[in-house]
């Protein structure tokens, strides 16, 4: 097991659930995204933070589009987004500069994606239906 998947193993399975419990309690800065496996078919929920914008959210690919999160609803081209404990669904995934990211995060969000030379961003096109 190589370095980067050792530590990919220890956020799934410390991080990531200490964060999924805030995420379903709608409370703090955690949000969920739902998306099906590739290969699996199985249903997963993965905590993430995002910045709501009008017609969808902007989320920052912090470790990178290779995750499987991103990986899964690339391939579909939808997910669900549940963001403050309201379930929002997600038709298209579309490119984001990382200007335009960082201003939808704000400061001090965005000072903090500064600093870590966070350039990765995608928006997350809510359905029409949902508005």
């Amino acid at each position: 097991m190589s370095f980067r998947d050792r530590y990919f193993w220890v956020l799934k399975n410390t991080l990531n659930r200490a964060t999924l419990r805030a995420a379903r309690s709608g409370r703090g800065p955690f949000s969920l995204v739902r998306h099906v496996g590739r290969k699996s078919g199985k249903t997963f929920e993965t905590p993430i933070m995002v910045a709501r914008r009008p017609d969808g959210f902007v989320v920052e690919l912090t470790y990178g589009p290779q995750v499987n999160w991103y990986r899964n609803i690339e391939a579909a081209g939808r997910c669900d987004i549940v963001y403050k404990g309201v379930e929002h669904h997600i038709d298209r995934i579309e490119p984001c500069t990382a200007e335009a990211g960082l201003q939808a995060y704000g400061n001090p969000r965005a000072i903090v994606l500064r600093i870590l030379h966070r350039h990765e961003f995608r928006f997350l096109h809510e359905s029409s239906s949902d508005h």
